[in-house]
């Protein structure tokens, strides 16, 4: 209880309005009487703890949903994967017996007629014909060389039977260049075993390598000894220029070309003026090969693997999806679709 002289003091001064005494002597009148400030230290505790243990309730529930979100998420993948692994396989294996019985269907049974059969209702057929192959065993030599120059003769074999004239065969690695004498004998024994002794003659070259022609090794005289002819042997014989390209004659050449006319160019010998796309055209016809009319893919999808770009501008390129290996039904295929084309040329 306050002293009376104190509540006199603190009565008085409050009639008076508070200027008896000052601010700091009331606080220290009253202060004895004031019950004690909480602990600071115990608060902040207490508030520590409540503060961390709705935390870790709100973890508790972020880590629920986030483990339930991550499953709904993986169940979704797991469906979505599910689903077009099927769709592919099925794709797949529809895909392969369609292609096996357009394979039994066509089969040529190396009869240069049955192809002309083939393609005698077709309403054209390309002048130059282009076929990407690939070279399936990478240390270059073995069976994968061997199967690639196999293929290489199948391919030519049907052109000259179809009466397709050029062809150009890009393997992108150019390991066929080195074997370009092996590769020619190839054919060679190829058309022989396709048209007899009255075989297309065949001339295989490629970008800056002197081409080779046929010989009279396979000459119907020669093969059969004697110098009779018979009614095959008098027709004219036809002839197929196949042109073996590469990876190195695509953008390499237009590189190379483009320095060529920059230097002419900066020596004044050409005027920039004079630098075309019907020039750019011209020298890379010469020094690679003529545009395509069409290219045929036979892997599974498009892929080119740097087929040179500036001879397909206008190409009619053709696949068959899912195919697997080089077969006589995607040629034939690529052929009528060719024939049904139509070539509006960018219009």
């Amino acid at each position: 209880m306050p002293f009376a002289s104190e509540l006199e003091a603190y009565r008085r001064d409050e009639r008076l309005g508070h200027k008896l005494m000052t601010p700091e002597e009331r606080l220290r009148l009253i202060r004895p009487y004031l019950p004690s400030p909480p602990s600071r230290s115990r608060s902040r505790s207490r508030t520590e703890k409540g503060t961390s243990k709705t935390q870790n309730e709100q973890k508790a529930r972020l880590g629920v949903r986030r483990f339930l979100r991550r499953q709904y998420h993986v169940l979704v993948f797991t469906l979505i994967h599910v689903f077009f692994s099927l769709y592919i396989r099925i794709r797949q294996a529809y895909h392969a017996v369609a292609n096996r019985i357009h394979l039994v269907y066509y089969h040529h049974h190396r009869t240069p007629e049955l192809i002309r059969r083939d393609v005698k209702g077709l309403r054209r057929l390309p002048k130059h014909l282009s076929v990407i192959l690939t070279l399936e065993d990478q240390r270059r030599s073995g069976a994968g060389l061997e199967k690639l120059i196999n293929e290489v003769t199948n391919v030519a074999a049907w052109c000259a039977s179809a009466g397709i004239p050029q062809l150009s065969i890009y393997e992108k690695t150019g390991i066929l260049k080195g074997y370009l004498k092996d590769t020619h004998q190839a054919i060679s024994q190829e058309m022989h075993a396709y048209f007899g002794p009255n075989h297309p003659t065949v001339s295989l070259g490629a970008p800056h390598i002197p081409p080779l022609e046929s010989d009279a090794l396979f000459d119907g005289r020669d093969h059969h000894g004697s110098g009779s002819s018979s009614d095959e042997d008098e027709e004219p014989r036809k002839h197929i220029s196949i042109v073996l390209i590469s990876a190195e004659d695509g953008r390499d050449s237009m590189v190379d070309l483009t320095k060529t006319l920059a230097e002419m160019s900066q020596r004044k010998k050409l005027n920039p003026a004079d630098i075309t796309p019907e020039l750019v055209d011209a020298e890379l016809t010469e020094s690679v090969m003529s545009e395509p009319d069409l290219l045929i893919l036979f892997s599974p999808h498009v892929e080119l693997a740097g087929y040179p770009p500036w001879q397909i501008r206008l190409t009619e390129i053709f696949h068959v999806r899912d195919n697997q290996g080089v077969g006589y039904q995607v040629f034939y295929k690529g052929l009528r679709n060719f024939a049904e084309a139509q070539m509006r040329k960018g219009r």
